[in-house]
């Protein structure tokens, strides 16, 4: 009988075992997303043969980015034209990144648009969409030249490199 007695306690015991482990397996895994990176600041400096535009980012994933050379620059959602100092225009977009927290407040203090009186090239930045994900820069520049945008991580950055 004292056989029969653990047999029985035994195969409860697996039977256990195996819902609790099927119930655990059902039950979806909490996963946090990944935080989008915000903007904090947008720093400036000439340096020999470039001028540097720096987006400095929050943590999480380092975000892609791309620039387009553009005739002028547009307010992403409303579509207006951003009127920034410039002869020409260069587009910068990462993805994620955003300049707000969840809870919309902004999360870069400075301003929207401002001159660049220190630098060769670049003659002004503006802060031109915060959108669902994109946040858009815009830099008015004073020749058409190379462009290198690129990221750098601990602590994440965004760095534009317009030549003289």
């Amino acid at each position: 009988m004292a056989i029969n007695l653990r047999r029985a306690l035994g195969a409860l015991a697996a039977t256990s075992l195996m819902l609790t482990g099927a119930i655990a397996a059902a039950a979806p895994a909490s996963v946090a997303a990944p935080a989008i990176p915000t903007m904090t600041g947008i720093r400036t400096g000439q340096n020999t043969g470039f001028d540097r535009v720096v987006l400095d980012l929050t943590a999480g994933p380092a975000p892609a980015v791309r620039y387009d050379l553009v005739d002028e620059l547009i307010a992403d959602g409303s579509g207006e034209i951003v009127w920034l100092t410039g002869e020409f225009f260069i587009a910068v977009t990462a993805t994620p990144a955003a300049a707000h927290d969840d809870a919309g407040n902004p999360t870069y203090p400075g301003p929207q648009k401002f001159r660049t009186r220190n630098l060769r090239n670049v003659m002004a930045v503006a802060v031109t969409g915060d959108y669902e994900g994109v946040l858009s820069i815009g830099l008015g520049v004073r020749s058409r030249t190379a462009v290198t945008v690129f990221t750098l991580t601990s602590p994440n950055r965004v760095v534009i490199d317009v030549r003289h």
